[in-house]
């Protein structure tokens, strides 16, 4: 079910060439202007081998990556090492939550607007009870392959691009709360978007775009309707993750998601394929949430899906 990569990559340049012919610009672009980088395909193995990472770190420490633990901060080591290795400007956020120390890891790319910055992340701890693998190492690494596609590519947006994994989201957003109460509101300000991800990998999976901010929600839903994709409004998790403080306090959010433990209807089942009447995650917030818990296609459409809105929310 796979669609070729040479498919996702001419649907997305269709996309953007259609808009620049009909408009004179994208994304903001002023008419004249040169037409817009085109992302790149994020490849689906690069991505799933962050997730055998994540699980065998959690199978080291415990068998999860909660908050606190020493899964969690391996997971947080790995992500830094990769991004350092990158060229990325990273920094950990400390911050006390439940008794316990919790890490945010912010990773910036160098160039671009410091006026304008565009933000992607996701929470990268689990719950204690099991290696969490798609909620939320699904999101986790492909936030984390996406930064490497820009520094693979030398890609050089207008934007300034910034990329964050939240510790202690499952206690109450505890971590990206954290940094955005630490944010003068001058900074706050010059983040002209922040995107979402948090379980993109379901193995009965939907496909849900946030609708809150307009312009984010239409650069996700051009991206599906351009692999012929029926996408539905996310409200299942609404506020429910960490694009809610961003959002409370001003920054246009979006994001991403592909159902926890509400059941999947026939008509969604018939639109999307998978089984009417399961859940999307029968394994949401249980031990079995392993690395076995994942639909690849999913995942995959999901990844390219994040490296399509960076790429045209950055230019």
């Amino acid at each position: 079910m796979k669609l070729p990569a040479s498919w996702r990559a001419s649907a997305a340049a269709v996309i953007a060439t259609v808009t620049l012919l009909s408009s004179g610009s994208t994304a903001g672009a002023a008419p004249g202007s040169p037409a817009l980088a085109a992302a790149p395909d994020i490849p689906v193995a690069n991505v799933k081998a962050h997730l055998s990472q994540l699980q065998s770190i959690a199978s080291a420490n415990g068998g999860n990556r909660g908050h606190g633990r020493t899964g969690y901060r391996a997971s947080l080591d790995y992500v830094k090492a990769k991004l350092d290795a990158a060229g990325y400007t990273t920094a950990v956020q400390q911050f006390t939550a439940s008794g316990r120390t919790g890490y945010n890891l912010i990773a910036d790319w160098p160039g671009g607007d410091p006026n304008k910055v565009v933000m992607a992340g996701s929470h990268l701890d689990g719950i204690s009870s099991g290696p969490g693998i798609n909620d939320n190492g699904s999101g986790s690494s492909a936030v984390l392959e996406t930064a490497l596609a820009v520094a693979r590519s030398g890609y050089q947006p207008t934007k300034h691009l910034r990329f964050a994994w939240w510790g202690a989201e499952e206690l109450g957003l505890l971590g990206s709360r954290a940094y955005v109460n630490g944010l003068s509101s001058a900074n706050r300000a010059k983040i002209s978007g922040y995107l979402n991800f948090d379980m993109i990998g379901s193995p009965n999976p939907g496909y849900f775009v946030y609708d809150d901010d307009p312009a984010i929600e239409k650069t996700f839903k051009d991206y599906y309707a351009g692999l012929g994709v029926a996408t539905e409004i996310e409200t299942e998790g609404d506020g429910r993750s960490d694009h809610a403080p961003f959002k409370s306090a001003g920054v246009p959010v979006g994001g991403l998601f592909t159902g926890a433990s509400r059941t999947k209807t026939a008509a969604q089942a018939a639109k999307w394929g998978g089984t009417a009447g399961q859940s999307f995650d029968r394994c949401y917030h249980s031990s079995c949430d392993t690395a076995s818990n994942i639909n690849d296609t999913a995942l995959d459409r999901n990844s390219d899906a994040v490296a399509y809105a960076v790429w045209t929310l950055s230019q």
